[in-house]
């Protein structure tokens, strides 16, 4: 909690003035007994009327004196709160901006989603009953056991005693309530967690029929959550009736010794009701101050797990000042004995990659499920920090780039195509905020996006809805090209990008990028052969490791792994080769008709696969 207390600085005056108004109107709940006893002794006793009425307008003034403190009080501390969430909040979302990529995923994006909001709230709505009842509640206490003292100082006695017992009890089950309220909110995550995870993928959930299975699994996780709360429940409620009890204790007693001291002729009847009323304020305040400890609980176990999210650096440094530019470097891209881990992991995902990728090529990615295809991408514009060996970029190693020097340089588009609430133009500026529309047209034609924008009411003022649900999964994938053509970038990454296109736009869609020239280097991340078949070199990738790179027909020859790739989606192909040498097998003229149809056939297919 007093790491996040930087936040609360800019509304220091707002969180000392909150107390001090808490004060006065206490000062004046103080007093109310008094003037009631006053009442009672003299006006009463003397049948005095204009006293009564005197010391009952004094009453209504120090109601509507204590009131306007009250609401001033509150004024305070909710702008003082509401403030301080602000800028948790604020801090927060910056920080997780700022964390790499290896640091959300230890995370987890449903921890984090719980952090910045729900436990946000629980900080927000703590300081705010603290700065109105933390201080409240212990002035009214004591000062209404001094008053008690300038009444009689042998009833006083039974505040002094009970009111610390009150403490210890009150005390005592705090200590107890505020690990378990740590486990409360743990469990919360695991609930969130599974929402989050069942409404995502709710279309696979009902495709796979198991609406059951997972509301079998969330009734076990909120059962534990349901367990867990009442058993806080149990221990937080215990201290409403401990209070009441000792309370009503306390209260007998003063009750007593205050009617034996009238007898004597040391109080009057007035001074026991002011004590009584003094009891009972001190039974309203710790009732409040139960209420408040239970909520002071929560909030801070929800700042310590907020503080534990700030406290998170990242792995991942970025230099203040812009690099300096290599004179003469006509590699785009080199990895150098490259390996890397994901955090957590047992095995590397990527080991000892090397290779260079020159200004202007288009560069193959291909490989099986699992082989490390996106990871090494990801590499490229430093989504990640390799274990070992470095990353260049024109010469120089990714960690001397500053961040925006590599937002500048690099474009990347995901397998996931994601776009966000708001139009087309909006979505497509992230590329170059000040892109014209000429130039948002020129992206989009390229990325063969064109009969998209043009069929949609408005073009590009069309409103997406959140994630672009009103598109095709085509149809995403296509904007989120020209959202990175937009840029206009040194480097293109499409990490199976195209993979919702038909095979058509797909081929249309390379022979655009490739028309880009020696302006871009362009990294194609693929499944399909037909997609990187005409790349200047293609990568192979195995469980990690770098099987084999160069041309298609290289790799037909000296890859096997490229080879089997080639043959899984090419059966028909397998006869014309032996040992990766393709052989021309003729033995009469019916044969020879059959290959050259077959050869006419794959030439109309591949057509528009030529680069």
């Amino acid at each position: 909690m007093k790491s996040l207390g930087i936040y609360l600085k800019p509304y220091i005056k707002e969180s000392i003035l909150a107390p001090i108004f808490k004060f006065l109107e206490v000062l004046f709940d103080l007093l109310v007994p008094v003037v009631v006893a006053q009442i009672i002794d003299v006006g009463i006793a003397n049948n005095d009327h204009t006293y009564i009425v005197e010391r009952f307008g004094v009453l209504l003034l120090m109601a509507a004196v204590g009131l306007t403190c009250s609401i001033t009080a509150q004024f305070f501390a909710a702008k003082a709160s509401v403030g301080f969430a602000t800028n948790v909040r604020k801090a927060m979302f910056n920080h997780i901006q700022a964390l790499s990529f290896t640091e959300i995923d230890t995370l987890g994006s449903d921890t984090l989603i719980t952090r910045l909001t729900d436990d946000v709230n629980l900080v927000q709505n703590g300081l705010n009953m603290a700065l109105r009842l933390m201080l409240r509640s212990p002035f009214i206490v004591i000062g209404a056991m001094v008053m008690a003292f300038t009444i009689n100082v042998k009833c006083a006695i039974v505040f002094v005693v009970t009111i610390p017992i009150l403490f210890v009890v009150i005390l005592s089950i705090m200590l107890v309530s505020i690990p378990l309220f740590k486990k409360v909110q743990s469990g919360l995550d695991r609930v969130t967690r599974l929402t989050m995870e069942n409404l995502t993928g709710v279309r696979v959930i009902r495709a796979f029929c198991r609406e059951e299975q997972s509301v079998a699994e969330f009734e076990d996780s909120n059962r534990e959550l349901t367990r867990l709360n009442e058993f806080v429940g149990r221990i937080s409620v215990l201290m409403n009736p401990v209070t009441y009890v000792l309370i009503n204790i306390g209260a007998v007693v003063l009750v007593y010794k205050a009617g034996v001291q009238v007898n004597l002729g040391n109080m009057q009847q007035g001074q026991v009701v002011a004590l009584y009323n003094y009891m009972l304020q001190i039974i309203v305040e710790l009732i409040k101050m139960a209420s408040m400890i239970i909520t002071l609980n929560k909030s801070m176990a929800c700042a310590d797990r907020i503080a534990n999210v700030l406290n998170v650096k990242s792995s991942m440094e970025y230099p203040q000042n812009e690099s300096k530019k290599v004179d003469n470097c006509d590699t785009a891209v080199e990895f150098k004995d490259v390996t890397f881990t994901y955090s957590g992991a047992g095995a590397s995902s990527l080991s000892n990659i090397s290779f260079k990728a020159k200004k202007g090529q288009t560069i193959g990615i291909i490989g099986g499920t699992g082989s490390g295809k996106s990871t090494l991408i990801s590499l490229i514009p430093r989504f990640y920090d390799a274990v070992k060996g470095s990353v260049l970029i024109d010469g120089q190693s990714v960690k001397d780039y500053t961040h925006k020097e590599l937002c500048e340089k690099i474009a990347v588009v995901q397998q996931k195509a994601v776009l966000f609430k708001g139009s087309i133009r909006e979505n497509l500026k992230w590329g170059n905020e000040l892109a014209s529309d000429s130039e948002i047209y020129d992206a989009i034609e390229t990325a063969q996006a064109k009969e998209v924008v043009e069929k949609k009411e408005g073009k590009l003022d069309f409103q997406l809805e959140q994630m672009g649900r009103n598109l095709s999964g085509g149809q995403k994938q296509r904007l989120t090209i020209a959202r990175a053509l937009v840029r206009k970038p040194e480097i293109l990454i499409l990490d199976d990008s195209s993979s919702a296109l038909d095979f058509a736009t797909d081929a249309k869609l390379r022979q655009a990028i490739h028309k880009l020239g020696n302006k871009t280097t362009t990294f194609i991340v693929s499944q399909r052969i037909a997609g990187i078949r005409q790349a200047d070199n293609i990568l192979v990738l195995n469980n990690g490791e770098l099987v084999g790179q160069g041309t298609h027909n290289e790799l037909m020859e000296k890859c096997q792994v490229y080879r089997e790739i080639y043959f899984s989606q090419f059966p028909e192909e397998r006869k014309f080769y032996e040992g990766g040498v393709r052989v021309w097998k003729v033995k009469n003229r019916k044969t020879v008709w059959k290959f050259w149809l077959k050869f006419w056939n794959l030439l109309e297919s591949t057509k528009y696969s030529l680069l």
